[in-house]
């Protein structure tokens, strides 16, 4: 590579819940430099959560959500002697998170609930239930790799 590797940023961990997974959410979640009402909006959707769910808490039923859409295969595009492949490669640790992150924070926006917190809440609860359109994101994600296999030999 030209050039030297970029520092990791140390991410605090959010106040409430001492977790830094919370933050780097809140961080993906937050629009406009708007970092408190993010704050206010994802800690509302846990007490939406931990008053629907009574075997678990709210952040738990959270984190289960998140593993839930994590990706563990992608494909990427590669063009090999003109033609363009797409060759299923596993996906970083890191990378997982902020793609599940994403997934479920971008579907959570696009539902039809009133408010914010209520359409996040409403998305993680169906990705802890293994429904609901990011965990259907990650099952067509599978799929695509899962179709493209014979092509994982390109992976160099």
């Amino acid at each position: 590579m030209r050039r030297r590797k970029a520092k990791k940023i140390a991410i605090l961990p959010d106040p409430k819940f001492n977790d830094t997974q919370v933050t780097k959410f809140v961080n993906n979640l937050m629009l406009s430099g708007k970092k408190n009402l993010a704050f206010k909006i994802f800690y509302e959707a846990i007490d939406i959560v931990d008053s629907k769910v009574e075997e678990a808490t709210g952040l738990e039923t959270w984190k289960k959500a998140l593993e839930n859409i994590n990706p563990s295969v992608e494909v990427r595009s590669r063009r090999v002697g003109g033609a363009t492949f797409q060759i299923p490669t596993p996906v970083r640790e890191s990378r997982k998170y902020s793609l599940g992150m994403k997934w479920l924070i971008g579907y959570a926006r696009k539902r039809n609930e009133k408010t914010m917190a209520q359409k996040l809440a409403a998305e993680i609860l169906a990705a802890s239930k293994e429904e609901g359109a990011a965990y259907k994101k990650k099952e067509d994600t599978l799929r695509m790799a899962e179709a493209n296999k014979a092509f994982s030999h390109f992976r160099f």
